[in-house]
């Protein structure tokens, strides 16, 4: 997504819930501080293959991992939104990127990280302390935030993490990207929440898969991307929804 299309979604977001610009554009630049200390990758240090599966934290997940994992996923490059990265770990799957805001489990961000993982961290106005706290902990890091970008700190477009892996998927040249786990529905799992139980969606949170659906539907209607949806939750528009087993013939 272009940049000053972006913002047009971004303005409505802030308005939407609330937030304010200045915060997010301070944590951004903290962000940027750390990545000029430590060291950064760039996108042009980032080699993906053509086809993506994009890991989300909803219900789905589970049960697309206990298939994707007895499958020759090779041909794919995996990119795990934030808590979605435990779930993977938990069936010997480490992907090869993890997009996060810092607050999943971090200690299996950082044992993702340490066995290869790249990381896109993102600052916003909530995660201050997050960013402050693990971002040194980490390599091969790519900041991002949702808006204006700095010097190490990219914007590609995107609200959460999951529609973020999507927007970032496509910045990088993907052709295909798979959805699984991303089920945009009313149920919260503990890998979207770790200190919560599964359950109902808060109102907030309920909000924000709706304004993710929308963002990935608009990818879908305005891109060359080819989507498939190994989801079993909401559907996305214009995206046909697959059998796990199906996506060996793709």
């Amino acid at each position: 997504m272009e940049l000053t299309l972006w913002m047009q979604w971004y303005q409505l977001i802030l308005e939407d819930f609330g937030f304010k610009r200045d915060d997010d554009e301070l944590s951004a630049e903290i962000l940027n501080n750390i990545l000029d200390d430590v060291g950064s990758i760039t996108p042009q240090d980032i080699d993906i293959k053509d086809k993506v599966i994009v890991f989300g934290a909803g219900p789905s997940l589970k049960p697309n991992l206990a298939d994707l994992k007895k499958m020759d996923l090779d041909g794919f490059t995996l990119i795990a939104a934030d808590g979605s990265t435990t779930a993977l770990l938990e069936d010997g799957i480490v992907p090869d990127i993890v997009v996060t805001d810092l607050d999943g489990r971090m200690n299996d961000i950082i044992t993702a990280n340490q066995q290869g993982a790249l990381m896109v961290v993102h600052a916003h106005g909530n995660n201050r302390e997050q960013v402050e706290k693990y971002t040194p902990q980490l390599v091969n890091i790519m900041g991002t935030t949702q808006s204006k970008p700095l010097a190490s700190v990219y914007n590609f477009g995107g609200f959460t993490d999951g529609d973020r892996c999507v927007f970032l998927a496509m910045a990088l040249g993907a052709q295909v990207i798979v959805l699984s786990g991303m089920d945009f529905g009313k149920t919260v799992t503990h890998y979207s929440r770790p200190d919560q139980e599964d359950g109902p969606a808060d109102s907030v949170k309920e909000k924000k898969l709706k304004w993710a659906k929308k963002l990935v539907e608009w990818a879908v209607a305005n891109t060359q991307v080819q989507f498939l949806n190994i989801s079993s939750g909401e559907g996305v528009l214009g995206v046909k929804t697959l059998n796990p087993a199906d996506l060996s013939r793709w």
